[in-house]
């Protein structure tokens, strides 16, 4: 059922209120990416458990799977029926048009990555498109997430070692976030200091002491993306520095496949595949509290 733009507009004010409150407690909030129903319960489950303030996300192909309204509505039934302080967030919107929609579909959260859709886009074109995005959102309230380039990896297993000498080339810089945040007037900031997009073989190392650099370069918040196989004390770390919001996908895929393949494996005659879910959800859930903790956003939900 679509929302009122009064309903989207006091949603979208908690939305913010929740990013105030993750700057002045220091926690990030975790943003877990919705492949299916199952994965929502897990997400659902897992902030009713620990108290915690979630964002869901979709990327667009799952947007295309789902739908934003059905997304919206999915979400909207879980927070009820769990009792629960979350969000949805259109995470990667290359296109404009795309990231208008999830906006009139009530999204409190949007991600405009135009260089996704356009990889040798000019940085001017970069900021024409997201400064169109945050003007059209002023009439909901809802958040923007920008940056200025490509974002590296992608939301998958990886078999290849992290050749940090290449992926240090497309680092965020203190002076470049600034330009960017003062000339987009973004929400949210997605740095890249060593954060890579999907699960790798060896674990990610980020650039704390950059980070703090580009904290104090810029006012709005911070996000970064591809948090999967990251050690955990980067997240205690960044969350300290002033880290908003952290998404996490591949480690929830990763569980969720594993954990399918041996129930289907366990279960051969079993067609009902539907009997066989919560023990998938549940290995995601396990995934979604380890983050959580880790985030330090456990007890911090206002419902």
């Amino acid at each position: 059922m679509a929302h009122s733009i009064a309903q989207i507009r006091d949603n979208t004010t908690r939305a913010r209120h929740l990013m105030q409150r993750s700057r002045q407690q220091n926690f990030a909030v975790g943003a877990f990416n919705l492949d299916n129903q199952e994965t929502l319960i897990a997400v659902s489950k897992a902030a009713q458990k620990l108290n915690s303030p979630v964002l869901v996300q979709v990327s667009e192909a799952e947007e295309l799977a789902l739908g934003f309204e059905n997304v919206r509505d999915m979400v909207d039934n879980y927070k009820e029926e769990y009792g629960i302080e979350m969000y949805v967030t259109f995470d990667h919107g290359a296109k404009v048009e795309r990231c208008k929609k999830a906006i009139d579909a009530g999204f409190e959260f949007v991600h405009i990555d135009y260089s996704q859709y356009k990889k040798d886009a000019t940085d001017e074109e970069i900021i024409a498109k997201t400064k169109e995005v945050v003007e059209y959102a002023k009439f909901t309230g809802a958040l923007v997430e920008s940056e200025p380039h490509y974002f590296g990896g992608s939301s998958n297993l990886h078999e290849e070692d992290i050749d940090y000498e290449e992926i240090k080339k497309t680092f965020s810089t203190p002076e470049g976030a600034r330009a960017f945040v003062e000339a987009t007037c973004i929400d949210t900031f997605a740095a890249a200091i060593g954060n890579l997009h999907g699960k790798y073989p060896v674990p990610k190392e980020l650039d704390i002491e950059l980070l703090k650099h580009i904290r104090s370069a810029i006012g709005c918040q911070i996000s970064l993306h591809g948090g999967s196989g990251t050690p955990l004390h980067y997240f205690e770390e960044a969350a300290k520095v002033g880290v908003s919001k952290v998404n996490i996908n591949s480690d929830m895929r990763y569980a969720f496949r594993t954990t399918l393949e041996k129930v289907l494996a366990d279960n051969p005659k079993e067609y009902a595949v539907v009997k066989l879910m919560p023990t998938v959800y549940e290995a995601v859930q396990k995934v979604v509290e380890e983050k959580i903790q880790a985030f330090g956003s456990a007890g911090k939900a206002v419902n």
